[in-house]
């Protein structure tokens, strides 16, 4: 089969670091156009690739077959609205959309009989530790879970010109990583019970929500996911403590930081996890430690599966109601904080 034609939308960081190499090197896709307004950057990477001023471009050409939009958040609606009233396949850089009502409409135009597909690039899913974390939830050993605790720091202390870190719909930490934590925890322990969320603007000259904890409720278990811009070191990714043993894993998955070097899909080591997690256990009253190697994490599994589910060939990786549930959970985060107090999480319907 000839690989479909895809226009990637937007070339600032998630366009250039992840999606145009992944896109690259997933033989079912091809690279056929970028949209941006920064045409040397682009060629200075593709030389090959024609750069289009707009997107009106990309969606009047029959031969493009899928847009990922990678532009800033207050566009994803737009743009992907757009992309699928022209009939085009669409692929959307998380979070979704900027509110909860928005996604909601992109859903209901996706689940539409025989219109195009909608999925939206939660590509932490494909991390090494999460990989390592849902075998071992599903093998049990951990026991009845007790609780969850999930980390995604940084050391940044200082505030950047860009528009991320605006005081606007959509920027802030809790839009930039609280939809993977999200992602990945609703994939582990589903739809949760209650939220309770603080966000803060904790670095001088702080305009967007740079620090985030947030804990939900799953009965007797209670799960906790946390970012901050000011954490030089020393917090674990993630750690797990059930009935049986429990589970402490540091470090992040290398895929981002081997793309920033300028590395490519594929290449040796790709995906490999240096810092294998550590299952504890007591057993007549000695501690007991366990090294647990994760396997290799690819991103390109997703834009793999993506291509198949353009072909109606296989299940879309990761579905626009799926990303509706993470928005939602945003929203209640952002009520929870405001009001200062735990909420209900009402089942999605």
């Amino acid at each position: 089969m000839q690989p479909l034609n895809v226009a990637l939308v937007g070339y600032g960081y998630a366009g250039k670091t992840f999606h145009a190499p992944l896109i690259a090197a997933v033989p079912e896709l091809r690279l056929a156009a970028v949209v941006s307004s920064r045409p040397d950057a682009v060629r200075a990477d593709w030389p090959q690739v024609p750069v289009l001023a707009d997107l009106e471009r990309a969606l009047a050409d029959p031969a493009i077959d899928m847009l990922v939009i990678a532009s800033p958040n207050q566009l994803h609606y737009p743009q992907a609205r757009a992309s699928l009233k022209a009939g085009k396949h669409v692929v959307v850089d998380k979070p979704f959309t900027v509110t909860q009502a928005e996604a909601r409409e992109l859903c209901l135009m996706a689940e539409r009989p025989g219109g195009p597909l909608l999925s939206v690039f939660h590509n932490r899913r494909w991390d090494a530790d999460f990989l390592a974390l849902k075998a071992l939830l599903v093998s049990g050993e951990l026991g009845p879970l007790s609780h969850f605790e999930s980390h995604f720091d940084r050391y940044r202390p200082q505030v950047r010109a860009r528009w991320r870190e605006q005081d606007q719909p959509g920027a802030g930490l809790w839009y930039d990583l609280g939809p993977h934590l999200l992602d990945q925890v609703l994939q582990l322990l589903g739809w949760p019970q209650t939220i309770y969320a603080s966000l803060s603007k904790q670095r001088v000259g702080a305009q967007a929500t740079d620090y985030f904890h947030v804990q939900l409720g799953y009965g007797e278990c209670q799960a906790v996911l946390h970012a901050s811009c000011l954490v030089s070191g020393g917090a674990p990714r993630f750690s797990l403590h059930g009935g049986l043993a429990s589970y402490v894993k540091f470090g992040l998955d290398g895929q981002e930081e081997c793309l920033k070097r300028g590395g490519r899909p594929g290449e040796a080591g790709w995906g490999a996890d240096l810092a294998p997690g550590v299952l504890y256990r007591q057993r007549d009253d000695e501690a007991l430690s366990e090294a647990r190697p994760s396997p290799s994490g690819d991103y390109r599994d997703y834009y793999r599966a993506v291509a198949l589910a353009a072909r109606g060939l296989g299940a879309n990786p990761v579905t626009a109601r799926e990303a509706c549930q993470v928005m939602a959970l945003l929203e209640l985060g952002e009520r929870s904080a405001r009001e200062g107090r735990r909420l209900f999480c009402l089942p999605e319907a």
